[in-house]
């Protein structure tokens, strides 16, 4: 299973707005396995998600689970399209959000974003 976790400060953190976010951190996950190392992605403008007009191949397609501590609606939809699950969540460290995730536990719940609510508003012309 291939899971992104949207990062930043350097790939340390999760990111929120997970539509504008450029580095990400790639797992190709495999049952009764350890922890394979990251794959780092850097998205270009063009890549990121808000831009994209899903005319060629993205570094993101493929993934199965997309994790971010934000994503406005129509990014969640759009990711769906691509086959991929959006998981949002408040946990701050990358590694034990995918530890929580593999094992099967419940995500920190995510914190206030005012990018989320923008997001919102802006997902009303999206089209997504």
């Amino acid at each position: 299973m291939k899971i992104a976790i949207a990062t930043k400060d350097n790939w340390t953190q999760v990111s929120g707005h997970a539509g504008q976010t450029r580095d990400w951190l790639l797992f190709d996950c495999q049952p009764d396995s350890p922890l394979p190392e990251p794959q780092h992605i850097q998205l270009s403008k063009e890549q990121l998600p808000h831009h994209f007009n899903d005319d060629g191949p993205h570094p993101l397609h493929g993934v199965e689970v997309l994790i971010a501590a934000s994503a406005g609606d129509g990014y969640i939809r759009h990711m769906e399209k691509w086959g991929a699950q959006v998981l949002l969540t408040g946990e701050t460290d990358p590694l034990t959000a995918l530890r929580k995730i593999i094992a099967g536990e419940a995500l920190a719940d995510t914190r206030f974003d005012i990018t989320t609510t923008l997001c919102k508003l802006r997902d009303l012309f999206s089209r997504h």
